[in-house]
Order: C-alpha cells, then structure tokens, then sequence
C-alpha cells in the first residue's frame, strides 16, 4: 500500500468516526427516509438530523414533503424505507408514545386540541402522570405557567372551553402545551407554522421564548411560510422541493433571494403593481360602509368598487367580527351595516369554518355558484366540472382529478380551492379572514396577483391579515384596537411600526 493509499483510508476513517460522533450526538437522525402514498412519491430518500442546542429551519412549497418529514420525526408515521435514530440509537418501533418518552413533541399546523373539554383539560392528555385527587388544579397551574411564560398577557383560563377561544389562543394554547414538563424528558419540539394564527406581538413573544428554549441547550425545528421569521431565528436552513432535501446551510449564508430561488419559487421581490399604490376614484360606487359594533361614533370602514382594503391589529380586536358582520348584512339588514353588492367569505380556519370535509374538490369550490350549476332542478355535473377545471388551470390547483377528496390536497392547495369558491362565483365582495396562514410564498405571489386582477376588473376586497408585509397590496389599512378602528392609513403611510403604534395606543 502506498503512503498516499494509507493517508486516504485514514481519512476515510477519520470521516466516518466523525460522522458516526455527530451521529450520536443528534437528537434525531433519518437516513434515506422514503414515503410514498399510492403512486405518489411524498419523500424520495431524505436525510436530516437535529442536533442538540440548534433551531433548524424547515422551508418548502405546500407538498414538497416538510409535513410528512416531520410527521416521521414525530412517530405519527413511519418511513416505507430508511432509518430513525434518536439520541444515538436507532428506533425499530418508533411511535408517538416513544417520541414522546424520548423528548420529541410536535405542534401541527392543523390543531390537535378537542374543542369540547376545558384548556386544563387539553393538557391533561399530554400527562398520564396528572391523576388522582386534583389533577385538574394541578393541570391548570402546569398549563398557566407555561402561556404565561410563553405569553405575557394572553388573558386565556385554564377553565375555558376550548372551543369558545379564538384560533389564535387555541394556537397559544396548542403551543404552550407542547412545552410543558411533568416526567418526560423535553428535547426537541416541533413548531409547525406556529405563527400562523398569531399577530405579530404574540407571535414576537413565542419566538423569543423559542430563542431562549435553545439557548438553554434545548432544540426546535421551525417550519414556516413566513421567510423572515426562519431567517431571523434558525441556526440553520433546510430546504425541500419535491420530496427531497435539496439545500442545507447555516441561516446567515442565506437571504429572502437565495432562500426563495432554492425552493424553485418566484424571485423574492415585492410584487406591488403600480395600480395598486394608485388611489381609486372617490366616483366608483360604494360596496361597504360599517362601523365596529363596539364603535359609536368616529372612524367608520368604507370600501369602493375596485378597492383592496386591509384590516390590521392585534388578532382578536374586532376585524373578524366585522367581516362576518359585512357577511351576515348581505342577507339581512343590520344597523351600522352597509352592503350594496353579494358577498363571499374567505375564511382563515379552513379546517373549522372553510371545507365541507366529506366533499370532492370540485363540489366544494361550486357550493357557492348552486344557481349558476343548476339544471333544472338539479345540479349538473357538467357544469359543475367545468367551474372547477376553470378555476384549477387559472389558480393551479395541483391534483390528479378534481373529483378527488378536499383532503386529498395539500394545505395550501386546500386554500387555493376556497379562493376558487369565492372567485368563481357572483360575489362583488370578497371577505378574507387572515387566508393566508400556512401557505407557501410562491402560492401567496399567485393569490396577490390574482387579488389584483380581479380588483381591476372592479371586484372588492377586505382583507385581514396577520402579515404586515401582506397589506403592501392594499389601497387603504384600517387598524384596529378593542373592536374599534383607531387608524385608517394610506398604502404610502404604512409602516409595521405605524401599525403596532395605532395597536398599543389608544386613538389614532
């Protein structure tokens, strides 16, 4: 063997005995992990680890394969092919209950909470060890520690039903949850979307405990659809298109650029089109004039034919009660309430208050055009179809047959379909309560310019949002702060510091 010969087997050894360190040292690790679901291929022989005191980035378009990643990670399923290690092991019979005696929590995007039983309750689940006389004190004070910990001020109780909170503190709650502590160990959590549901205080103060969870030796790996928030809080990026890891790097060796184009998306700009930033004519004809219930005198939100009208704030101050009061006085006049045009709702809890579960893709995009589908007394399928192919070539709505499951669609496919219901149907009115959450950017740069294009062609929007970025494509912001509007600024005046400021202040 030559000294060349010998140095190479050395360092191939070398290597292996480093690889085999950093092996041990994970916290998790899946080696050539495979999923397919019929003849779709979800992982194609993914490789990913986490080590111990890092925040890993997850990044990638609705389906390309962040969920069912993260879905082995967390034993709700197990790879066709490949490997699990945890702590340096690897796991032959891994399953939630072992992910969780192991340390691994996972918050999903699509909240697990049962709406029937209190918060203290909901916390129980996640505790076999809170049983006996007073378990549900004990839950209570485990469960209010953490949100206040987590969350200053969240004003949630251990005694309320779940399913009377808002999707933003049942979000606070799912959260809080998940970090909690009894006599399982906690190593790595799972934030799936976390922010979704939050504005941008709540959602600054569950990034900020996260930053201090890993500084503590602890470790999360952050998917998110908001590229900033990965880029200002992960260690390091992992990005996947198409079922596969295609770039892994530190955060700081990326920018918005570099991150969009690996996920093969649009390029990373702000699409505004200079229509947008143009003032619409006062002459257009009115479409909505409401006032706050909460609001007896003062600002009032006015919106004409044409126009994107954005609703900002703190979540939980009064912008969804208003869109569903704009909704509810399409049909049945209501004081305060002005509508001259139909109305269509897209709503933000897709789960709860969007899809009819049981329902094909295309029945639930035409359940808002029935007069138009009719015939005769029934609805035609022809007709029906044909709605629904129309609007998946325009919006891209990926499927194989539209005939297919609602569930059967990514997340953000599922969006897609509901803005093809509200679009596809006679409505002048659009209402979007916060639509966006969870969706991929390069789905959002196809919603605003479809946004765009239909409100030159004079449809009206009123659009709250979560995402300060997202109101750059509305004319007019209203902002709102304990069911009161307390600010309505012009594109050209907004600024996210103008927004929390009309937020925390109490007049405009």
């Amino acid at each position: 063997m030559s000294v060349a010969e010998g140095n190479a087997d050395i360092m191939r050894l070398n290597g292996a005995e480093k690889h085999f360190g950093a092996a041990n040292t994970d916290i998790v690790r899946l080696d050539g992990a495979e999923k397919h679901f019929g003849a779709v291929r979800a992982l194609g022989g993914v490789d990913f680890h986490v080590g111990p005191g890092e925040c890993v980035g997850l990044v990638g378009h609705n389906g390309a394969g962040k969920s069912t990643l993260m879905h082995m990670v967390a034993g709700t399923s197990v790879p066709d092919s490949g490997t699990i290690g945890v702590h340096g092991g690897i796991e032959d019979n891994y399953s939630v209950s072992r992910a969780q005696k192991l340390g691994i929590r996972c918050v999903f995007q699509e909240l697990s909470l049962c709406p029937n039983l209190s918060v203290a309750e909901n916390t129980r689940i996640n505790h076999a060890s809170l049983q006996g006389f007073g378990w549900r004190r004990k839950a209570a004070e485990l469960i209010a520690g953490k949100l206040d910990e987590i969350f200053p001020g969240h004003g949630i109780s251990p005694w309320d039903i779940v399913g009377d909170l808002s999707i933003g503190r049942r979000q606070m709650v799912e959260v809080a949850r998940a970090f909690t502590v009894t006599q399982d160990r906690l190593d790595l959590v799972i934030l799936d979307e976390p922010t979704s549901s939050l504005d941008s205080h709540t959602a600054g103060q569950l990034l900020a405990f996260m930053r201090r969870f890993v500084a503590g030796g602890k470790s999360c790996i952050l998917i998110s659809h908001v590229l900033g928030e990965v880029l200002r809080n992960a260690d390091r990026i992992v990005v996947m298109r198409d079922g596969k890891v295609v770039v892994t790097d530190a955060a700081t060796a990326f920018d918005r650029d570099r991150l969009v184009t690996a996920m093969g998306g649009a390029e990373a700009h702000r699409k505004i089109a200079a229509e947008a930033a143009t003032a619409k004519s006062e002459t257009n004809p009115l479409r909505v004039r409401a006032r706050p219930s909460g609001q007896k005198d003062g600002a009032e939100l006015v919106a004409r034919a044409g126009e994107v009208i954005g609703l900002a704030g703190l979540a939980g101050h009064g912008q969804t009660d208003l869109l569903l009061a704009i909704f509810a006085a399409a049909s049945r006049p209501r004081a305060g309430v002005e509508v001259t045009a139909p109305v269509a709702l897209v709503a933000g809890d897709r789960q709860s208050d969007g899809i009819f579960p049981q329902w094909s893709i295309s029945e639930n995009i035409g359940i808002r055009s029935l007069a138009r589908l009719r015939n005769g007394l029934l609805i035609s399928p022809r007709r029906e179809a044909e709605l629904a192919q129309f609007w998946q070539k325009k919006i891209g709505i990926r499927t194989p047959d539209m005939n297919n499951n609602i569930f059967s669609l990514s997340g953000g496919n599922q969006q897609k379909a509901l803005f093809a219901r509200a679009l596809g149907s006679d409505a002048q009115i659009v209402l979007m309560d916060d639509p966006m959450r969870g969706v991929d950017i390069g789905t959002k740069l196809e919603v605003y310019d479809l946004v765009r294009e239909e409100a030159r062609n004079g449809r009206t929007f009123l659009w709250y949002t979560t995402e300060t970025e997202e109101l750059d494509n509305c004319d007019h912001i209203y902002v709102f702060k304990n069911g009161r509007i307390v600010a309505n600024l012009g594109r050209d005046e907004l600024t996210e510091e103008k927004i929390i400021q009309s937020s925390f202040g109490d007049a405009a």
